[in-house]
């Protein structure tokens, strides 16, 4: 099996399309328990990678990882410039009625949730943007549902799942921000049961982090990620353009 699906190298720089449920940081002592822990079976003995951006476990999509000490601080220097143009798709519940919107809302620490790392929009949290524009509106059985392209303007801790949820349309297979916060603890602890897999609907929240855009030593680049099968099976006909173009 491959360590994980390589978009981009060259000496400096490791693209990668990071596969669901698998963390960015590791968790176990195992060389394939994390993204960081695959970069450096990959890399071999010497190998000092960092990751200059990360996802949520189950989310999938485009990691960069610095080779060198250099690479990594001028490429961070970029993402805390806001120079980075990210744009995320996203399977949501619903049929969104704008074609194209911006939730501008605070969030911070949910304390009324039993999830400790849990947030939510609130009056006294940190500023978080976040624009989306509707793909399309597609139905399953009785349900109807939207493809999103997303693009978070900043970068607070699970600002896309947070602002879509409260926008009321939350991520489908969203754990922990979607149906029912419980799903998250009974995965956690290894019991979700089947009626809760079926509410879920897919196995992983559907957001896939499909370009990153900026201006790398004198030149644009964009690089681009393909979402995995179980998310452009269900999506399947509701884009009409090809996955990889912008």
């Amino acid at each position: 099996m491959p360590l994980f699906p390589i978009v981009h190298e060259d000496d400096d720089l490791l693209v990668i399309n990071k596969p669901a449920d698998l963390v960015c940081h590791p968790t176990k002592g195992d060389a394939l328990s994390s993204l960081i822990s695959r970069v450096r079976t990959y890399l071999g003995d010497g190998s000092r990678p960092q990751l200059v951006n990360r996802l949520d476990r189950e989310t999938s999509g485009l990691v960069i990882v610095a080779k060198t000490p250099d690479a990594a601080l001028e490429l961070r220097r970029l993402w805390e410039a806001g120079a980075v143009v990210k744009h995320y798709l996203a399977i949501v519940h619903g049929a969104v009625a704008e074609f194209e919107g911006r939730i501008e809302q605070p969030v911070g620490p949910d304390e009324g949730s039993c999830v400790a790392i849990k947030s939510r929009v609130r009056a006294d949290g940190a500023l978080a943007v976040t624009q989306f524009r509707r793909q399309s509106v597609f139905q399953r059985g009785a349900d109807q549902f939207s493809l999103l392209d997303v693009q978070p303007l900043t970068g607070r801790k699970h600002q896309i799942r947070i602002h879509l949820s409260h926008y009321g349309h939350p991520i489908v297979g969203d754990k922990l921000y979607g149906l029912d916060e419980r799903c998250y603890l009974d995965f956690v602890q290894g019991s979700l049961t089947e009626a809760q897999r079926a509410v879920l609907i897919l196995p992983n929240q559907a957001l896939h982090a499909r370009q990153l855009e900026f201006v790398w030593r004198g030149t644009e680049v964009i690089f681009r990620a393909v979402p995995e099968s179980w998310f452009l099976e269900f999506a399947a006909g509701a884009w009409t353009e090809r996955w990889n173009k912008p």
